[in-house]
């Protein structure tokens, strides 16, 4: 058994889960991108993956994680082939591709269906789509992220597990195509697996309601943001966003704009 996940944290929870249960047995292997937000024109060719790499390079560039995309430690198209390969040499190995209700888990369910297609009858998806839980203290929650979900509920969530179908593989890659093909630059999830497309800019709006007329270290700004909007995205891709408007001189800014903690900002002087 290979488990897939699409989130470090997921990564350690679930590592912790099998440790309770035996017949969880097996490794976990960690999808790293983000394909809910970044181009995704011809994403499984040479030129696709390349435009991809490089628009992660654009938005890291003299940030907090300026380097990561040639660094080697995320190359998900190696993984997935290793992930192939393995599951051609062994004939009686199975994949459960782990997926919480949120626009990156999905997206990233999306981009390996393509390469799982062969396998079909050895795959198989627990999705937590507004299921309840029991958290820490003995509440009952909906999880959006698998890794809120303690590790001894994952040992109710495995009774979940059910076969990718093969209408399902027929028909989800079609849904991922027409979003790959409308190339936008933001992914949102409206409910099940129905994914929408935004433009790059979609996080603006709310972003500059948290810049006031005080200065602000980027991180706070974007700190703010993550525990207060409805719809969130990376750190990483919300820096690159602040940078942009600060480009187009909507702000005051003072210090370094590189990492977020090295500038601040505020409302235009008049």
């Amino acid at each position: 058994m290979i488990h897939v996940v699409f989130n470090e944290a997921d990564t350690n929870v679930l590592k912790q889960a099998i440790e309770l249960d035996e017949t969880l047995q097996g490794e976990v292997i960690q999808i790293k991108d983000d394909f809910a937000v970044g181009p995704l024109n011809n994403i499984y060719v040479g030129e696709g993956m390349e435009e991809r790499k490089q628009w992660w390079r654009d938005v890291l560039i003299g940030g907090d994680y300026e380097g990561k995309v040639d660094s080697g430690e995320i190359d998900d198209t190696k993984t997935v082939a290793e992930l192939v390969g393995t599951m051609r040499r062994n004939e009686e190995e199975t994949i459960w591709i782990w997926a919480a209700q949120n626009k990156h888990d999905v997206c990233g369910y999306y981009w390996l269906l393509n390469y799982m297609k062969e396998f079909q009858g050895r795959v198989f998806i627990l999705y937590l789509n507004n299921l309840p839980f029991i958290n820490e203290k003995g509440g009952v929650f909906y999880p959006n992220w698998l890794h809120e979900i303690p590790a001894k509920e994952f040992l109710k969530a495995k009774k979940l597990s059910r076969e990718i179908t093969l209408s399902e593989f027929e028909v989800d890659p079609d849904e991922w195509s027409k979003i790959c093909n409308e190339n936008k630059g933001v992914r949102l999830l409206e409910g099940g697996k129905k994914l929408i497309s935004a433009d790059y800019d979609f996080y603006d709006a709310d972003l500059k309601k948290i810049i006031t007329g005080d200065w602000q270290k980027a991180s706070k700004v974007i700190h703010q943001y993550l525990s207060k909007a409805k719809h969130t995205t990376g750190d990483a891709y919300l820096l690159w966003r602040l940078k942009v408007m600060i480009a187009q001189d909507m702000f005051d800014v003072q210090g370094k704009v590189e990492n977020m903690k090295d500038f601040e900002v505020k409302t235009k002087t008049i």
